[in-house]
């Protein structure tokens, strides 16, 4: 009996308490805030332009933010990367390339098997030229070196070349 009477005392102290503060917020929110009074403004139009102006300036904003922090993402993953390449790169050595030189049969028994008998043998193709025949066609011309140097220097001696070329 007199744990409950306890009770019912705390509980009226609590819901007295709360409507002291509630009187206080209300209070203290009439002194310090001054409500927006009708006849002060011309009209509804100029708060209603004002808050639009400042949510388009908010979503220019965050629009920014948004791509400041998309390119701070990429660049974490841009240099996470590089760091794995490094680490990659690391790892494995390169083995030393040899040259290998293969004939071109071989290459070709490579490729397509050894069931084809294709023979390449570039050197049958080609035209064999004597060497007699190529000295007899250049005679040798001994000669003053002077009067060829005189003569070929300058335009005309150009010109000759070119002519003497064709």
């Amino acid at each position: 009996l007199a744990q409950s009477l306890m009770l019912a005392r705390a509980k009226e102290c609590w819901d007295q308490e709360l409507e002291e503060r509630e009187a206080e917020k209300k209070r203290y929110l009439a002194e310090r805030v001054h409500r927006l009074s009708s006849p002060s403004l011309p009209s509804r139009s100029l708060p209603q332009d004002l808050c639009r102006d400042l949510h388009a300036k908010v979503e220019v904003v965050d629009e920014e933010r948004y791509d400041i922090e998309a390119n701070a993402t990429r660049s974490l993953q841009i240099k996470d990367l590089k760091l794995k390449v490094l680490d990659l790169r690391g790892k494995f050595k390169r083995p030393p390339l040899r040259r290998v030189r293969v004939s071109a049969d071989a290459m070709l028994r490579a490729l397509l098997g050894s069931k084809h008998k294709v023979s390449m043998d570039l050197r049958a193709n080609l035209k064999s030229v004597k060497k007699e025949d190529t000295e007899k066609e250049r005679p040798v011309e001994v000669g003053d070196w002077r009067k060829n140097v005189e003569a070929m220097s300058g335009m005309e001696g150009r010109k000759k070349m070119f002519d003497a070329a064709k």
